[in-house]
């Protein structure tokens, strides 16, 4: 386990700071011995305190300022989540600048645009394939003043490539002057701009949100108002911090209270360095949660039949259990009882998996199951659905602990302002309603109108103030009937039926029922060739390593790979029972009636995934219309559930 603070409450900073850099300040001022980032290297968990963590990025603000950037400039960063990620964020914000994230594995047209589009100065990248990426990218401009390789070894190699690429060692050797900082700082109004968040392009070009210091201190300064946490808390990171959640949430929300954070050393080693940090606080998005819980369900089915009764048993113990557990209420004795039987038997192993100390984990970005949130709840994991948008700084409604209803996103934060619209549309208005979209006046003004934001989410508040979401306006399928039907409810009660399954798309807009495409999850699916001998274990074993490397990684030779088990008569037979399941979970109208299993799985490279591995619908339906034109032309084509 770690070192961390005492076990005392947080005390929030964001209320007495007038800026992102300001907060950074009185927060390594108050903390400075405790810990604030822990990173492996040679096989031990290194620290930096606040004070180390305040002394680097101050040499990064030094550094700025040297290649005469100005208040407001904007610094891109692009690279994994690490701590030197962190320190050129603070210090582009302790010398007054508007700081932004990259996603990784962008490819060069994308990076072309991010670079233009910002007005990006300087951008600060991590490794080599990246960095070729953008020394292509910046050919095409000259706003960009300055690559800075994130080690001296990538910038001897790439030094003569571009005159703009710098030697990181002018970012590391000389501190920001305190009375210059305090100057900088002093001179940030509450409306400047902290920091752009691009948003994801599920429908055309990514937007700069342009997110204000106000907006960041107004959210962070009610803190306290939907998670309790202690100076000995620790979270543990590894989402990219160009997501808005990761960066403002998680980032600058553990500025804000002072708690301590390890940065995972990569995506492969997130399961194994559990148990070795031991978190108390765990964020991610849904789809972690889902594939965990398929991961656990196909491990069972490799059992003998007595383990897979028991763990049945257990899973339907910890369903009827959760409401208590969520509600905090006692269970009746008989339920009780069986409960505690099955923590010994399962919960306590699943609990084990994240670590053993996880007291709140939050997941967002997308609906959760209720079924596997169920079971999270009744094993003792309690996940805390929340909801929000980076146009709304990220959180608007949390499930808090003592005031959670399973199913819903919780009630909206005050002070902001939450009514449906009446086409069901949610609006938010209030004070951490982000300032608008960068160099995109027209977007702006539609998205936020008489103060009040169009989330383009559509939901329901019940009669206790939660917030239900059913579907994005712009996904809604309409049926030739005239029935109005959210394609993600349908996707989700087929997705959680089989591990083999990655994605669901649903169609069925204008169209007499409703058909999907169906996306096969690599590894399960390989795993899946191995039991019908048309896979080895040494390629599964291959995939995987390579799928945990890079989660995004989708090459030519496993969709090969994958295509001789898709076409198998077996496979077909599980997603024909596991689309039959699904829809046994949906009304009349919503069952998928026919469907298409592809040959492997959504990919960005396809134009299909976001960088936030969200699906783009509009881009599937274009891609894949002739396609569903087929399932409801030809009787032939298809599969049927």
């Amino acid at each position: 386990m770690l070192e961390t603070g005492p076990h005392v409450p947080c005390v929030y900073v964001a209320n007495d700071a007038t800026s992102v850099g300001d907060m950074f300040r009185l927060r390594c001022e108050r903390s400075t011995s405790n810990p604030a980032i822990y990173e492996k290297r040679g096989g031990r968990w290194a620290k930096t305190t606040w004070s180390q963590f305040y002394d680097h990025a101050a040499k990064v603000a030094h550094g700025l300022l040297e290649l005469g950037l100005d208040q407001g400039d904007r610094v891109a960063v692009l690279g994994p989540t690490q701590a030197k990620w962190a320190f050129y964020d603070m210090g582009a914000q302790l010398a007054g600048m508007t700081s932004f994230g990259i996603y990784p594995k962008q490819a060069v047209e994308g990076l072309e645009y991010l670079l233009d589009h910002s007005d990006a100065k300087v951008i600060f990248v991590c490794e080599e394939t990246e960095l070729k990426n953008v020394l292509e990218a910046a050919k095409a401009g000259d706003k960009l003043q300055a690559i800075v390789p994130w080690s001296a070894e990538l910038y001897a190699t790439y030094k003569d490539a571009d005159p703009r690429v710098k030697d990181p060692a002018l970012f590391e050797t000389t501190r920001l002057d305190d009375g210059k900082r305090d100057a900088i700082l002093g001179g940030i109004a509450p409306d400047d701009t902290a920091l752009f968040v691009y948003t994801s392009g599920t429908t055309g070009p990514p937007k700069a949100a342009m997110i204000s210091h106000g907006n960041v201190l107004a959210l962070l300064g009610r803190q306290d108002n939907f998670m309790l946490l202690f100076e000995d808390d620790i979270s543990f990171n590894f989402l990219p911090m160009a997501h808005s959640a990761e960066r403002i949430l998680g980032f600058y929300g553990r500025i804000c209270s002072g708690i301590a954070t390890a940065y995972a050393t990569s995506f492969s080693t997130v399961l194994p360095e559990l148990p070795e940090v031991q978190p108390t606080l765990f964020g991610s998005v849904p789809r972690m949660f889902e594939k965990a819980y398929g991961k656990m369900t196909s491990e069972v089915e490799k059992k003998s039949p007595a383990v897979q009764k028991i763990f049945a048993w257990a899973l339907k113990v910890a369903r009827e259990a959760a409401p208590h557990v969520a509600a905090g209420t006692s269970m009746p004795f008989g339920l009780r009882l069986q409960h505690a039987i099955a923590d010994r038997m399962v919960y306590r192993k699943v609990r084990d998996a994240f670590g053993g100390r996880v007291r709140h984990f939050v997941v967002g970005a997308a609906p959760i199951a209720r079924d596997i949130l169920e079971f999270f709840w009744g094993a003792g994991l309690k996940v805390h659905d929340v909801y929000g948008m980076t146009e709304a700084t990220v959180l608007t409604n949390a499930n808090r602990p003592g005031e959670v209803k399973l199913g819903t996103v919780g009630r909206v934060l005050p002070p902001l302002e939450q009514k449906i619209a009446e086409d069901g549309e949610i609006l938010i208005k209030g004070p951490w309603v982000f300032k608008g979209y960068f160099k995109n006046p027209e977007a702006t003004s539609t998205t936020v109108v008489d103060g009040w934001l169009h989330t383009g989410d559509i939901g329901v508040i019940d009669s206790d103030g939660y917030l239900k979401i059913t579907d994005r306006k712009k996904h809604l399928i309409i049926t030739a009937g005239g029935k109005n039907l959210s394609p993600a409810n349908i996707e989700n009660a087929i997705k959680n039926q089989s591990p083999l399954i990655s994605q669901v798309h649903a169609h069925g807009d204008k169209r007499p029922y409703v058909s999907a495409i169906v996306a096969p999850s690599p590894i399960e699916t390989l795993e899946f060739g191995v039991k019908e001998g048309v896979v080895t274990t040494a390629e599964v074993e291959h995939y995987t390593k390579e799928l945990m490397a890079n989660p995004y990684a989708r090459p030519a030779d496993l969709n090969a790979l994958m295509g001789k088990v898709t076409a198998l008569e077996s496979f077909n037979k599980e997603m024909r029972r596991a689309v039959s399941a699904g829809n046994g979970h949906l009304a009349q109208v919503e069952r998928v009636r026919r469907f298409v299993v592809l040959d492997r799985d959504f990919s960005q490279e396809e134009g299909e995934l976001t960088p936030t591995m969200k699906v783009k619908r509009k881009n599937l339906e274009d891609k894949f219309s002739a396609t569903f034109a087929k399932i409801y032309d030809d009787p032939e084509f298809a599969l049927e559930p």
